[in-house]
């Protein structure tokens, strides 16, 4: 792989179009942050969990906090990557036009890499994966391909963005969100089918980038950015090598700021957070600064900032200094992973403590098992509705409540859960909650 292909600027949708930014204000990978934050999928991130119940007289982060915060990490990431590229090879603009443009692109794949995750969390994941597997979607198996059960039996939220991006929706316009093929592909954690992810010890093929119906999607991208085929597996593809900025900066902004939220909820104490984030600040004494501080709060955020501008430009040297393991495909291990082992021993005690103290919390686990019951419960009532031939009169009551962008003219039973699929795993926590208690007879629609 070589970055003057990587870095395309072609537009899904618009191929033959030439991009010209002599005379324009943004670039084509400028344009694409801005066509995603003002978009519908974006402004719904606002009322989809993160980590923490939306919020009450506290902030906590939910997924478009979340979204911000990792773009604005992978801004960074990307800039910093092309100054340390820039000293060693002062020609780098003449030979690689784009890789100034790094930092843009990571940033507007960042944006957009939480855009397929349904309500609440992954427990919204696991609850959709669930029905098929145990629930009475385990039916349908028997009706489609092993790839297209595959998509079902384990839904994935990273492959649900592409979809979102990618998919002409009835209605809206037929060339999907048309942002660069660099952009794409850099939201593509997994490059392959389902049915070949979930690998143990492959990092690539951890999970899965794509649903069945966007592999053509998927290969249209490969084949303009000259991605190489994965050894391991002949149906995949290996990463774009923007992936692993996009990666390290959403894995520093969880592991970094679910600390700050969890205490302000009072979960962990100051000192608790103290010795979790001081040994990132980089050395640095701050043990002044912190002192002159008024409130908790206050010393939490610079030990926030300290500890992720330490990660920041450790993950940007890293990166810079295995280029070539990089576009070969071989480098096997987040960015977070390859630091210093001092940082990665502190990070892996992050995440022990986080798994335990955080993601255990009371709190958390009540709106995962809350969320699990509610996406459940509305794909039992939307699925068999949709898929009936001969609809009784709360069937079509049912299918009528589906907006028309959801809806397919295809008759398999693969495509028609997919369109039901699109609507649910779209929902904001709130509406998902508000539906539920609604179509159960909780709650009745006020006039």
């Amino acid at each position: 792989m070589n970055w003057k292909q990587l870095l395309s600027a072609k537009r899904w949708g618009y191929e033959a179009r030439v991009p010209n930014d002599q005379f324009d204000a943004r670039s084509e990978f400028q344009r694409d942050y801005d066509r995603l934050i003002f978009s519908s999928p974006f402004r719904r991130l606002q009322n989809k969990t993160q980590v923490f119940p939306l919020p009450g007289a506290v902030f906590v982060h939910n997924r478009l906090t979340h979204s911000l915060e990792v773009a604005s990490v992978g801004r960074s990431l990307g800039r910093l990557f092309y100054n340390l590229m820039k000293k060693q090879n002062p020609n780098l603009d003449a030979e690689y036009p784009f890789l100034q443009e790094v930092g843009n692109i990571v940033s507007a794949a960042c944006l957009s890499h939480d855009l397929g995750n349904p309500a609440f969390g992954h427990s919204g994941e696991a609850a959709i994966s669930s029905f098929f597997t145990e629930g009475r979607g385990r039916e349908y198996e028997k009706e489609m391909t092993a790839e297209e059960w595959a998509d079902l039996s384990h839904f994935e939220g990273n492959a649900n963005a592409l979809r979102i991006l990618t998919h002409p929706f009835n209605g809206k316009d037929d060339k999907g969100f048309a942002l660069t093929y660099a952009t794409l592909a850099s939201i593509v954690k997994y490059p392959c089918a389902a049915i070949d992810g979930h690998v143990k010890g492959s990092h690539h093929r951890k999970k899965y980038g794509y649903f069945a119906p966007e592999k053509k999607a998927f290969e249209k991208i490969v084949q303009e950015l000259g991605l190489e085929r994965d050894p391991t597996n002949s149906q995949g593809y290996l990463r774009h090598p923007l992936v692993y900025l996009v990666e390290a900066a959403d894995d520093i902004c969880y592991n970094i700021i679910d600390l700050e939220d969890a205490h302000h909820l009072k979960i962990l104490s100051y000192d608790e957070v103290e010795n979790l984030l001081l040994p990132l600040c980089g050395g640095e004494d701050l043990r002044n600064r912190l002192n002159g501080l008024a409130d908790s709060g206050s010393r939490v955020e610079l030990l926030r900032a300290k500890a992720i501008n330490t990660l920041i430009h450790g993950c940007a040297e890293v990166f810079a200094q295995n280029q070539d393991k990089l576009l070969s495909g071989t480098f096997e291990t987040p960015l977070v992973d390859a630091l210093d082992e001092r940082i990665v021993l502190q990070m892996k005690e992050i995440e022990r403590i986080s798994v335990m103290r955080i993601y255990n919390a009371p709190t958390v686990v009540q709106i995962e098992i809350a969320g699990f019951k509610v996406m459940n419960a509305l794909l039992e009532e939307f699925i068999p509705a949709y898929l009936k031939k001969d609809k009784g009169h709360f069937d079509k009551k049912m299918v009528a409540m589906i907006p028309q962008q959801f809806h397919t003219h295809k008759e398999d039973t693969y495509s028609k859960i997919r369109a039901v699929l699109d609507y649910v795993s779209g929902m904001t926590d709130i509406y998902a909650i508000d539906l539920y208690r609604k179509i159960k007879g909780i709650s009745i629609p006020s006039l």
